[in-house]
């Protein structure tokens, strides 16, 4: 009899050890939630291969609601969906806005341009000053530098004030030309009155409006904006 008892407390102190056996093994240890690389606070179970975590935290680190049914539980998660984009109507035919004033370019020409013509006046006036003789290829290389001064700030008049301004550097270089030809016509005709008198030049209207027109110019390009003034037409 007492064998028996002992045989029935072996049987089943064994079976409690194998069943704590199987629950041990099928139970790993537990694990931490993560969700969006954030801690969620929730212990992960593994049992058998599965991992179980408590749907009530799982509902709160993913913003979700837990909706308990007869006959179901329903997590409901709400989806990120992107903010749509927002399209900026352009009309087709729109140009972006054309510059205004003077280009930086365009001024920086137009006074070396000036330059030239103040230094092709002052050679013309010397020589009725002083009586000095002059050839006509020195007369031609003073215009061809003005020539080329012109065609260089053409090339880069960009805004329509450059244009504009392009136009009355121009009447300028044409009003230059036109009395240094006259100044030295008078003196192939040996007009002295005009070529050697230095009060001629004091006296003269031509050269009186070319220099204000030069002021005018000069000044106008340095403040950056168009403006007209009658002494340059």
């Amino acid at each position: 009899m007492k064998t028996a008892n002992n045989f029935r407390y072996l049987l089943a102190l064994g079976l409690t050890l194998g069943i704590a056996g199987i629950i041990f093994a099928q139970t790993a240890p537990s694990k931490t939630l993560f969700v969006n690389g954030k801690n969620a606070g929730a212990t992960i179970r593994v049992i058998d291969g599965h991992s179980y975590v408590d749907i009530e935290v799982l509902a709160q680190a993913t913003n979700g609601v837990v909706t308990v049914e007869p006959h179901r539980i329903v997590l409901t998660i709400p989806s990120a969906e992107p903010a749509p984009a927002v399209a900026v109507a352009t009309p087709a035919s729109a140009a972006p806005p054309a510059p205004v004033g003077l280009s930086r370019d365009f001024a920086s020409a137009a006074i070396a341009e000036l330059a030239e013509m103040r230094e092709w006046r002052g050679a013309v006036s010397a020589m009725v000053r002083y009586g000095m003789a002059v050839s006509d290829t020195w007369a031609q290389d003073y215009h061809a530098h003005v020539e080329e001064g012109i065609r260089q700030a053409s090339v880069v008049a960009t805004t329509d004030a450059d244009q504009s301004a392009l136009q009355l550097l121009r009447s300028e270089a044409d009003n230059v030309n036109n009395w240094a030809n006259g100044v030295l016509a008078a003196r192939q005709n040996l007009n002295g009155a005009s070529t050697v008198d230095p009060n001629a030049l004091q006296n003269d209207p031509t050269l009186t409006k070319i220099r204000k027109c030069g002021q005018f110019l000069n000044g106008m390009l340095v403040s950056g904006g168009f403006a007209d003034d009658p002494s340059c037409h």
